[in-house]
């Protein structure tokens, strides 16, 4: 079943409890299909969501963690969720642990992918940069966009993620899903971090890839300081794409949290 509400664009996929899931910076709701059909499968009723200036969500000049995460709270209330398990990747997972502190009789358990709790400064000027070299106007197919983004994303693996915001519009043309002048615009907030003193004392479980280096061992006492509860496991064999560089031991591990 797909949703759409006054907030956020929804895929809602099975039955039981809630488990909402969170994209991370210019991606969207289809990157989970996949691993959400197996949280589906696995007892859950899976809500993938676009987080706003992202996937068919709305666009707003507006953009931050606080805003995101009351995005979410007014898709969870509009839909008569009471308590749901959050997941977010990188900028998601910023969102889930935003919400998660601020909304905390609504958060059921916390899984956090590959992002700590502290201010990143921004280093997507490449990506951002190549995406909008991409003229539009010019563009006829896929491969032409992919021969563009070349220039400045030499890993076809990440071209690919970033090109499935292309899509075709009403006029036949090409557009991008993504709201891409206020996402460069407002590049900052993407590594900002939660608020100081926020704390969520429930049950929450940070996965980091081992070739990742957005969670280090530095971060341990930090992420403590506002997740008292939080355990933080390993995925072998991934970077910070790691649910889907290793979705097989990704899914373990947080399936294994969420039944505990």
């Amino acid at each position: 079943m797909q949703q759409s509400s006054s907030s956020l664009y929804a895929n809602v996929l099975g039955t039981g409890q809630p488990l909402i899931i969170l994209h991370g910076f210019l991606g969207m709701s289809d990157n989970w299909k996949t691993l959400g059909m197996k949280y589906a499968e696995a007892g859950f009723e899976v809500h993938l969501l676009d987080q706003r200036n992202h996937g068919r969500s709305f666009h707003s000049s507006d953009f931050d963690y606080q805003i995101m995460a009351e995005d979410l709270h007014n898709y969870i209330h509009t839909n008569h969720i009471d308590s749901a398990c959050i997941l977010g990747h990188s900028m998601g997972g910023k969102t889930a642990m935003q919400f998660a502190c601020d909304y905390f009789n609504h958060t059921t358990k916390l899984i956090v992918a590959d992002i700590a709790p502290r201010f990143y400064p921004p280093h997507h000027h490449e990506i951002l940069n190549g995406l909008q070299a991409i003229d539009l106007t010019q563009v006829k197919s896929r491969k032409g966009a992919d021969e563009a983004l070349s220039d400045y994303i030499k890993e076809p693996g990440i071209r690919q993620f970033l090109l499935k915001n292309l899509y075709r519009t009403e006029d036949k043309t090409f557009g991008f899903r993504c709201n891409l002048p206020v996402l460069a615009n407002r590049m900052e907030e993407i590594g900002e971090n939660i608020g100081s003193t926020d704390v969520y004392y429930g049950p929450t479980l940070f996965l980091r890839g081992d070739r990742s280096e957005y969670i280090q061992e530095t971060d341990r006492a930090n992420i403590k300081r506002h997740f008292p509860e939080a355990m933080i496991e390993t995925v072998p064999n991934a970077g910070h794409w790691l649910h889907a560089e290793n979705p097989m031991v990704f899914f373990e591990k947080s399936l294994a949290f969420l039944k505990s």
